[in-house]
């Protein structure tokens, strides 16, 4: 009898290592099931099935299991059979609504102004904090609907103005204390979408519902960036950011779907791989049926992994691996996160809290829209932030910043106590008026087209840029664009500096087209990158659509999104003696330097400061390293 307990707790014990085998250290990864897939399974054979593809693919920790979406709710039998299952797989297991009354319908939401779809609305929390201590709002917690009844109910105010008030008060009223009347220890939780710029127009309210929900998700799909929302790929990872610094501590994970996967595998990766840089605590993989369904194809192999030195191997992936002591042939897109998401494991336990140039976006502010994950591919890291940061060398202004209208008093308050202020072009034509106190700048609607930037090169297209003007020998150009330049008629400033008390503003020139500041050529990458890097200690030189994403414990990644591989250098403002690599081990020397000539002995923005240290490195095409000093 004693010999068959000891067998029994071995049993048991190797049962909890295999169970554990290839679970995550430095963050969980999850799925969610819509309401209609979730009511599917009623079907034995459906719910088995489905389990046994997925979880042959990809490892998971926590399964959210929504109650209703598009008007429908999941009947109470069927959601306990479903919830049981999946405990019994040892599943941590939560709940999730959508309150959508018809996805197909330009996401149709409920009207919050009816009484009868507010008890609806209520009725649906009530049911679903019944049966989890957690839940989650999927993206459709905001209004999109202007009936007769909602336009009664506006008034005189103005579509934001009623959305976000009204938006506000049903999340507190008809969701978060009608679900803790029922299930007291339960934890309500936002989720928000990728869309952040527009948040307001639609009544999602940054400013006062993540002080009473239990905790906010984030969108960090960005999927093709030709669709319909043109996100940019730095958006995964500078989102998250963005609500961390909103609500600290309460910011649970990213969000992100198979969007994108029909450009390739690694854009699909991508998505995942950022979204864990920011140091999130959990993923969602949107959704379970995603992870079941979309099967692998030889065409999510992009033309790049013939090079087979890149961050993200499709060949590798596709390979057959040993599990549970079965041979599995991956077959659906949960191979391609299982991957990515170990490999991403292996990585962010090295690295600290995310730094960068902060960017100050109020609350519900819009204008140069998602700007920030342009500049963030451009080789800027970025750190946006809704309240002023007083503590900082360097603050970045764009558009948004002129919903703050105190903005020119924390302007001169920054450069007086020596720090520098950069603005956009954007700002400049919106504050213009109260900006002349600091310097008479000058950005109307006059354009120019540009092509070649001098000394520091020349773009491979022509595009538009705002024409800034002012006092000369007020303020100075540090890089110039024309068409052409040398030898031309005209410039207009690139990056301009003036001077203010102790410290410096800078006007940053952004294109008509966003996308036109990848077409700036490095050498002009270079000096905006060299001028804006006091805070986040590094900076990068080298092409466009290369990212930086350095932390506060002297470690920091590049990313590479270009189709090809890139030569970089990585300078850091200090004196080191190596960069290492985090996941190899191996150690980079410095590159020796030759003294700068010319134009650059002439200017503090040209060549390299004292005390820096440089690294040259290579990066394949889509493909990152982690490096620490």
């Amino acid at each position: 009898m004693k010999n068959l307990r000891i067998i029994l707790l071995v049993t048991v014990a190797l049962l909890t290592i295999t169970a554990q085998a290839g679970k995550f250290k430095n963050f969980k990864v999850s799925t969610y099931i819509r309401a209609q897939d979730v009511a599917r399974m009623e079907d034995d054979k459906f719910l088995k099935s489905t389990w046994e593809t997925v979880s042959s693919q990809v490892d998971l920790d926590k399964i959210y299991i929504e109650t209703h979406r598009d008007a429908f709710t999941v009947p109470e039998k069927t959601l306990l059979k479903v919830k049981k299952f999946f405990q019994s797989k040892g599943l941590e297991v939560g709940g999730g609504i959508t309150y959508t009354r018809s996805e197909p319908t330009d996401f149709e939401t409920y009207s919050y102004a009816r009484p009868v779809e507010r008890q609806q609305v209520r009725e649906v929390a009530e049911f679903t904090a019944k049966h989890f201590d957690d839940f989650i709002l999927d993206d459709f917690f905001f209004i999109d609907l202007k009936n007769d009844d909602e336009i009664a109910a506006k008034g005189n105010k103005s579509w934001t103005d009623y959305r976000l008030r009204l938006m506000a008060d049903a999340g507190r009223e008809l969701v978060v204390e009608p679900a803790k009347r029922v299930n007291p220890k339960v934890k309500v939780i936002i989720k928000y979408p990728n869309w952040y710029d527009h948040f307001h127009g639609l009544g999602f309210n940054l400013e006062e519902e993540p002080l009473y929900f239990d905790g906010l998700w984030t969108g960090t799909e960005t999927r093709d960036p030709a669709s319909a929302q043109h996100l940019q790929n730095y958006l995964s990872y500078n989102i998250v950011r963005y609500f961390d610094n909103i609500a600290p501590g309460k910011n649970g994970g990213g969000w992100v779907d198979a969007g994108g996967i029909n450009m390739s595998m690694d854009r699909y990766a991508e998505q995942l791989h950022l979204t864990m840089l920011s140091k999130t605590p959990e993923i969602i993989l949107w959704n379970y049926m995603q992870l079941n369904d979309v099967m692998i194809t030889p065409q999510m192999r992009a033309p790049w992994q013939d090079a087979g030195d890149n961050s993200f191997r499709y060949d590798e992936m596709v390979a057959p691996f040993m599990k549970d002591g079965k041979m599995v042939t991956p077959t659906t897109m949960a191979r391609f996160a299982n991957v990515t998401l170990h490999q991403t494991d292996r990585l962010v336990g090295q690295l600290g809290h995310p730094v960068g140039l902060v960017s100050y976006k109020p609350y519900h502010s819009s204008g140069e829209d998602f700007l920030q994950n342009y500049l963030g591919m451009m080789g800027l890291p970025m750190d946006m932030h809704p309240k002023w940061k007083d503590d900082r060398q360097q603050i970045l202004l764009t558009e948004q910043a002129a919903n703050d209208k105190g903005i020119v008093e924390k302007i001169k308050g920054q450069l007086r106590k020596g720090g520098d202020v950069i603005i956009t072009t954007g700002l400049l034509k919106a504050i213009k008026e109260q900006l002349a106190d600091v310097c008479e700048l000058y950005c109307g609607d006059l354009k120019a087209i540009v092509n070649d930037f001098g000394f520091a090169g020349k773009s491979k297209r022509e595009f538009i840029i705002p024409q800034v003007k002012y006092f000369t020998n007020d303020a100075w150009e540090v890089v110039s664009a024309g068409r052409p330049l040398n030898g031309g008629v005209s410039g207009y400033p690139i990056l301009l500096r003036d001077t203010y008390s102790k410290g410096m503003l800078f006007v940053l020139t952004i294109p008509d087209d966003f996308g036109n500041l990848y077409d700036y050529p490095e050498g002009a990458l270079n000096i905006i990158r060299r001028a804006m890097s006091k805070d986040a200690g590094v900076y990068i030189e080298g092409p466009s659509k290369v990212a930086l994403f350095p932390y506060d414990n002297k470690t920091l990644v590049v990313e590479n999104f270009n189709d090809q591989a890139v030569s970089l250098r990585v300078i850091v403002n200090s004196k080191v003696s190596s960069l290492r690599n985090l996941l190899t081990g191996e150690q980079l020397k410095p590159t020796t330097l030759t003294a700068p000539q010319g134009i650059f002995r002439r200017n503090r923005f040209y060549g390299y400061a004292e005390g820096v240290t440089v690294f040259d490195i290579q990066l394949a095409a889509h493909s990152y390293v982690g490096l620490g000093y």
